[in-house]
């Protein structure tokens, strides 16, 4: 047999074996979400909505007795059980009340400039994907406006958010069709409302790349312009509709992360702490500096509000793992978050179903597995929001 046999046969296979993984996938997403293979959040339990919104169950309850708000669903027990909506729509009572602006509904104010977090590293297995959509989720649910961006071409993003590439985006619909050079499209035209409310999302597939391969043609032309500018140019089109703009960005450092980074006004590293990882680390901070500074000699300003590292799938009791954790926060002082994501079997097991942990029930898992997952996401995810709302200078 030729070598030539040999790679057109090989060429088939894998192509079968991608047609065959995406029915299966579709398959899939049909039988766990039927009727119409969309997905929708659960609901949450009154204490639950109690703890997102900053108030006790007791003043829900007199809140739904006195017929003020949305009426929660009531199951047996007498458990009162909130939509996402339903708990939207409370925040939006309670800030008429509230004491000061923002204790209800945390966005931007005038003045407020909108917050645009990349997330990235280029080491597969950081958790870089996990931490962004429990981020944008997190955030959406505790009332700020939230754009969600798959910038990653193998789009798990998407996936986690019921889209799947290879049925749903046939026809374009990713972040390309806006930043692309020819014929660009208004950023609003590939924004997808979620099941989840003030969360919405540009979903990724594949065709990113296309903007890889474009953009060294595109430089090539006088009349290109600067690429850099692209994703920031396509979301301030839609910046007073966001407080927060949360960006996955593909596993290496090619042209849309540099333009990511642009337009990037926070900047999230994850990293697993693993002596690999780490070294790996080494070599993307190395590389991200002298990218940065190319750009900033080009024109851009690449100064931002905030950059952290975020500790993930970390293991308290691995005494490895702690010597490294020690070791990274000794170098880096308090540019590593204080709060840790754990790795947890409750965040992987979500995730078989395509889901993050705020979207299963409770009793999918022991109360002990699931209530250390859950504390762990939040604590982090709110650390972030600290640090928006100290951008915001409050």
């Amino acid at each position: 047999m030729s070598s030539a046999d040999t790679q057109e046969d090989l060429n088939a296979v894998i192509r079968q074996h991608s047609e065959l993984l995406a029915a299966q996938l579709h398959s899939q997403r049909e039988s766990l979400f039927p009727p119409d293979a969309s997905k929708s959040m659960r609901k949450f339990t009154s204490g639950e909505a109690a703890a997102l919104l900053g108030v006790n169950d007791s003043y829900l309850r007199k809140l739904h007795l006195d017929g003020k708000g949305p009426s929660p669903e009531i199951s047996s027990g007498n458990r009162r059980h909130y939509s996402a909506k339903d708990i939207q729509n409370l925040r939006v009572l309670l800030e008429k009340t509230a004491r000061k602006p923002g204790d209800y509904l945390p966005g931007r104010r005038a003045g407020d400039h909108l917050q645009i977090i990349g997330v990235m590293n280029f080491k597969g297995g950081s958790g870089k994907t996990t931490s962004s959509a429990h981020l944008a989720q997190r955030l959406a649910l505790k009332g700020y406006r939230v754009l969600a961006i798959d910038l990653d071409p193998q789009a798990s993003l998407t996936a986690l958010h019921g889209v799947q590439p290879e049925f749903d985006l046939l026809d374009g619909g990713t972040l390309y069709d806006a930043i692309r050079y020819e014929d660009p499209v208004p950023i609003a035209q590939v924004i997808r409302e979620t099941y989840i409310p003030n969360l919405d999302l540009i979903p990724g597939n594949l065709e990113l790349m296309e903007f890889e391969h474009e953009t060294p043609r595109a430089l090539a032309r006088s009349n290109a312009g600067l690429f850099f500018f692209r994703v920031k140019e396509a979301l301030a089109q839609v910046d007073e509709h966001y407080d927060v703009v949360v960006i996955d960005c593909p596993p290496q450092l090619g042209f849309l992360t540099m333009s990511a980074l642009s337009a990037a006004t926070g900047v999230l590293v994850t990293i697993h702490p693993e002596m690999l990882d780490v070294m790996s680390m080494s070599q993307f901070l190395r590389m991200t500096a002298d990218l940065m500074d190319v750009i900033a000699d080009s024109g851009a300003d690449m100064s931002h509000d905030w950059m952290r590292y975020l500790l993930t799938r970390y293991e308290p009791t691995d005494a490895p793992q702690n010597r490294i954790v020690a070791f990274l926060r000794m170098m880096y002082g308090d540019k590593v978050l204080n709060a840790p994501m754990l790795k947890s079997t409750a965040i992987s097991d979500a995730g078989l179903t395509k889901q993050t942990l705020y979207e299963v029930e409770r009793s999918a898992f022991t109360r002990t597995t699931y209530d250390r997952a859950i504390e762990s996401l939040n604590a982090v995810n709110d650390e972030i929001a600290q640090l928006i709302q100290k951008t915001w200078g409050r």
